[in-house]
């Protein structure tokens, strides 16, 4: 039997999309299937989240009619933008959590991702970027406009160093990201979770 921390994730896909939608008053996010020829297929999850409310909390649903929550992701401290969010399945139990490394973000921003039997380092995988989408930032009114930067993020074991997650930002008009699982110990809730993250707190 292999050892507990190479065993694979209760719900595993390799591969799926993550489509925003923003309106005035909602940000929304749409959890796509890869299909077998690469386009984005089926919903697997839809997050929906008033943009004047505060983030320290996100919830799936099943589908449009979000009747039916699926997972979530919370902060473990209310208006602390640099707190441990905890990735939490239908019944609110842990499934694994991440946070942003404040000190390290100043000019590439750097995630910590955990998972059962899994410690991962995520960052910017471009640093010269990283700086250039920081004076973009710093330009009035830039934050009410879309950003025109396309940017990824690569997360890999922190032990070995091999690839757990990747997130890729499309040129598209509405922000869609390409999101890649090659670790299948990194279930797809807590990828889903991290994914949608990357943009609706990134500013943060």
């Amino acid at each position: 039997m292999p050892p507990a921390s190479s065993s694979p994730a209760p719900m595993v896909v390799p591969r799926f999309f993550v489509t925003q939608r923003i309106t005035p008053m909602v940000n929304r996010y749409e959890i796509l299937a890869a299909d077998p020829d690469g386009a984005p297929g089926a919903l697997l999850a839809l997050a929906q989240q008033r943009r004047m409310k505060l983030k320290e909390e996100v919830v799936f649903y099943s589908d449009e009619s979000r009747s039916q929550a699926v997972f979530s992701f919370k902060a473990r401290q209310r208006l602390d933008v640099h707190a441990r969010h905890d990735v939490l399945d239908e019944y609110g139990r842990v499934l694994g959590s991440f946070s942003k490394r404040f000190a390290a973000s100043l000019l590439r921003s750097t995630w910590e991702l955990s998972a059962p039997g899994l410690e991962a380092v995520g960052r910017e995988r471009r640093p010269v970027l990283a700086v250039v989408r920081r004076a973009w930032g710093a330009v009035p009114y830039a934050g009410s406009l879309p950003v025109p930067f396309v940017f990824h993020f690569d997360f890999t074991d922190s032990t070995t160093g091999a690839p757990v997650l990747v997130s890729e930002r499309q040129k598209a008009v509405r922000d869609r990201y390409d999101v890649t699982v090659p670790d299948p110990r990194l279930d797809f809730r807590v990828a889903a979770a991290m994914a949608v993250a990357l943009d609706a707190l990134q500013s943060r």
